[in-house]
């Protein structure tokens, strides 16, 4: 008997952002196949006596590659297993979370998905920089700052470098320098301000806000590594280490305090 695969995606890292779709496939799970970035918290969750299957891939250093991973999630699901195949984010935004189902539906296999919080959404809500603002930003561009196998980063800069909209670059800290030249060679401001998020929503998180033509530099000083997501746009310039919500300034305002 064939069991199933759930792709899930656990989100940025904050245990209470995972959805409660997710934690139901979670418990139900016999097996749990997990990347590195889904965090101590959310693997606690699982089932007690769960099989717990580590599949990581850092830069150049992979537990598994993409094919074995593959295999795994087969031969699990092979034993009439309900797998969990947690993915930090959303595994349909660049999670591979497609080719995967792909891969599983090919061979008879099952599979349900539960989409998570993508890390782009988790640092603007702990960040309080919108993604897209009335006067700001008309809309928002996902893009990836890694090719795989460290092949030529050939993204359509014109189309990206779009003063009303959003840029957010997943996986960009090793190619930031790059990405802010051919975004200012097709004309977006050098001045355009930029929010780095380290490690979003969880206890290591790391911010930086800087400017297009500087950010490389910048973050080479802090050290910022891997994940960090960037947040390219006049959106940034709304920023403050301590955001008050509408809510909290008309409270204030009634109390007397504003």
């Amino acid at each position: 008997m064939t069991g199933i695969v759930y792709l899930i995606g656990a989100g940025p890292g904050d245990p209470e952002m995972l959805t409660l779709r997710a934690l139901r496939m979670l418990k139900d799970a016999d097996v749990v196949v997990y990347d590195r970035l889904v965090s101590e918290d959310i693997l606690a969750m699982s089932p007690d006596g769960v099989e717990m299957i580590a599949v990581g891939k850092a830069p150049k250093c992979h537990l598994a590659t993409q094919d074995q991973i593959n295999d795994i999630l087969v031969e699990q699901a092979g034993k009439g297993r309900k797998v969990a195949r947690l993915k930090g984010g959303d595994p349909m935004i660049f999670g591979r979370g497609s080719e995967e189902a792909a891969y599983l539906v090919a061979r008879g296999i099952a599979v349900e998905y539960a989409p998570g919080i993508t890390a782009a959404q988790g640092a603007s809500c702990v960040t309080g920089v919108p993604l897209t603002h009335r006067g700001l930003a008309t809309g928002v561009q996902y893009v990836t700052g890694h090719r795989q196998a460290d092949k030529v980063l050939d993204l359509d800069w014109k189309r990206l470098a779009n003063p009303d909209t959003t840029l957010v670059v997943y996986m960009g800290v090793a190619n930031i320098g790059q990405i802010a030249m051919g975004l200012m060679t097709e004309k977006l401001p050098g001045s355009t301000p930029v929010m780095a998020v380290g490690r979003a929503t969880t206890p290591d998180e790391r911010r930086l806000v800087s400017r297009l033509d500087s950010i490389a530099t910048d973050v080479r000083k802090a050290e910022l590594s891997a994940p960090t997501l960037f947040i390219i746009g006049r959106v940034v310039s709304l920023y403050a280490k301590e955001p008050i919500t509408e809510i909290a300034r008309d409270l204030m305002q009634v109390g007397g305090h504003a």
